[in-house]
């Protein structure tokens, strides 16, 4: 695995890459936002390890920046903010996940491989239409009314449990299940921060919608 650390602390970057190496990891270091976005930008990563405090701007913005650009490789943010305000403004601004410092290192190994893992391994080589919706779960594209759609893995990961169950009512554990694996975030609003990402890009601006909430059922996917 090929993972782009964007981390201005050299000792913090030093001990990760050591820990990592041993898990047949390569790490590729950026010290600064500015760094971190033309590496990022070059590509070749399966997975970005972003620091929210970065010289020339926050890891937040360097993250919306990166998903408004179009890179879709996952991004689990490592911080020391560990609000729940931090939490949710890092799903927010596009972060598959989020992991507070202190950390212990085979949990972050553990949720670098299941957001590599559900970023490639697609289950189903098949494209699915819902109205004007095509989803190619081979491909991991995604299209609107013909217009493409940047997801990041985590929203991939959610469109396909929806799809794969479209026009059923789905309950927040069988979503939580089938996106967070047992790495899940226990933040009980998480997943309301995920739908509401994911409704921003494939239903805002279209019709028909096709995420309904469904008040003390969960969510239903369908025209």
């Amino acid at each position: 695995m090929r993972v782009l650390l964007v981390e201005d602390d050299p000792a913090i970057a030093a001990v990760l890459r050591a820990g990592l190496a041993e898990h047949d990891m390569l790490v590729v270091r950026a010290g600064t936002y500015r760094d971190g976005l033309a590496r990022a930008l070059d590509g070749g990563f399966d997975l970005c390890l972003l620091d929210v405090m970065l010289p020339g701007g926050s890891g937040f913005d360097l993250c919306r920046e990166l998903r408004a650009r179009g890179v879709a490789t996952p991004i689990l943010m490592l911080t020391a903010r560990d609000t729940v305000d931090d939490r949710v403004t890092g799903l927010d601004v596009g972060a598959d996940d989020y992991l507070t410092k202190p950390f212990a290192l085979r949990e972050l190994v553990a949720r670098m491989r299941a957001l590599v893992r559900r970023g490639s391994a697609r289950v189903g080589w098949e494209t699915v239409r819902v109205a004007d919706l095509e989803v190619d779960l081979a491909a991991h594209r995604v299209r609107r009314a013909g217009v493409p759609i940047e997801l990041t893995a985590k929203e991939f990961a959610l469109l396909e449990c929806f799809v794969r169950h479209r026009d059923q009512v789905v309950d927040r554990a069988a979503i939580t299940a089938q996106v967070w694996d047992e790495n899940h975030d226990p933040f009980t609003n998480v997943l309301e921060v995920l739908v509401r990402r994911l409704r921003r890009k494939i239903d805002d601006g279209f019709e028909p919608k096709l995420i309904h909430t469904l008040r003390g059922a969960g969510y239903r996917f369908g025209a």
